[in-house]
């Protein structure tokens, strides 16, 4: 078999479900913390838990809690291996103030840094069902993951509790597969970022300072509008392997990026969706709140390659009353999604939790 072959390791489709691998299936979870074989339902029950009168194996220990300030570690495999899905429940007030970091084959900076609800499409700190392939939010904030996610040594997994008190009932497992890695396999990254746009320069970037051999496969805006009327008038452009000013791709109105058209509107109303690749699955307009959009675009059959650096940035555009386009001061939080192989350039420093804060 070649390495090439043995991409079916990571599946994707029902194609793969009759394929036979040479992996071995693990988990982890507060109820198995290291995964071991044979590892699960160990706990022993107080008289004061709920399975205080069922005794040992009965869901002794489900969730655990992240104490104010402190870094938690989820999940510590060694590889090589792939971690093929994700799944996170906890209250929405740990969505912006709890970091997701992940750290692949003992790298000293991480490959993803992004805010827990962020990563899992849910911006602004509000729960909001996502049903696309990579990414899965059901009721009431089931996070799922499955991009695949692989390492050739080890994996660390990590969650940063920056809220001023402790946070109950953190609930959390990783799917993995324990296997060999092709040398074509490139290793996931996320990076969170958010900006202010201004009317000098509507333009938030996304991403900038990627280096290497890669592929860009997705990012989600939260998007907080500051202006009446329509805000999404701008375009996104990816800057691709050397690209000065002008970009190799560039495309048209911010509803077209994500799948939509005309403003997302029936009968001058926002229709929100969700569907596998994209969405516009947030829209909150309420009398006295800022009003507030959710967006996400997966490239998984047509994600956008690069050589040697990419970047990606998007536009904030209204209209003036004369039918030229007007410079927005939105806020924009962005998290990006891309693969490549490392080692990768350090991120910019995480926006603070004042600068980040939940609405």
């Amino acid at each position: 078999m070649t390495d090439l072959e043995t991409v079916m390791n990571i599946p994707f489709g029902m194609g793969s479900l009759a394929y036979l691998a040479d992996v071995k299936s693990r988990s982890i979870s507060a109820e198995n913390p290291d995964g071991a074989k044979g590892g699960g339902a160990k706990a022993v029950p107080t008289d004061e838990q709920a399975a205080g009168l069922l005794g040992k194996g009965w869901k002794v220990r489900p969730c655990i809690t992240l104490p104010a300030g402190s870094t938690t570690t989820l999940a510590e495999i060694d590889g090589p291996g792939t971690i093929n899905h994700i799944w996170i429940t906890v209250r929405p007030d740990a969505f912006r103030t709890c970091i997701l970091r992940m750290y692949w084959d003992g790298e000293e900076t991480p490959s993803v840094e992004v805010p827990l609800g962020d990563f899992f499409c849910n911006g602004h700190g509000l729960r909001c069902n996502i049903l696309s392939l990579p990414i899965n939010v059901n009721p009431s904030g089931g996070f799922n993951s499955y991009f695949p996610m692989p390492f050739r040594k080890h994996a660390l997994i990590t969650i940063e509790n920056q809220r001023w008190e402790d946070i109950p009932e953190f609930f959390y497992q990783f799917d993995y597969q324990l296997g060999d890695v092709p040398a074509e396999i490139a290793t996931f990254h996320s990076q969170f970022r958010i900006s202010t746009t201004s009317r000098e320069c509507p333009e938030h970037v996304l991403l900038d300072g990627v280096k290497g051999v890669g592929q860009w496969v997705g990012c989600y805006l939260a998007w907080c509008q500051y202006s009446n009327g329509w805000w999404g008038e701008g375009e996104m452009k990816y800057f691709i392997d050397g690209d000065g000013e002008n970009p190799t791709i560039c495309t048209t109105g911010t509803e077209d990026v994500f799948g939509g058209a005309w403003c997302f509107e029936v009968n001058g109303e926002p229709r929100t969706f969700s569907a596998p690749f994209l969405g516009y699955p947030l829209c909150v307009r309420e009398a006295g709140k800022v009003p507030m959009h959710g967006l996400y675009r997966f490239y998984v059959l047509d994600p956008i390659r690069f050589d040697a650096d990419f970047k990606a940035t998007i536009q904030a555009l209204g209209w003036w009353m004369n039918n030229k386009y007007e410079p927005l001061a939105d806020e924009i939080a962005s998290t990006s999604y891309w693969y490549q192989r490392e080692p990768h350039a350090a991120f910019p420093t995480l926006a603070t939790l004042a600068e980040r804060h939940q609405r």
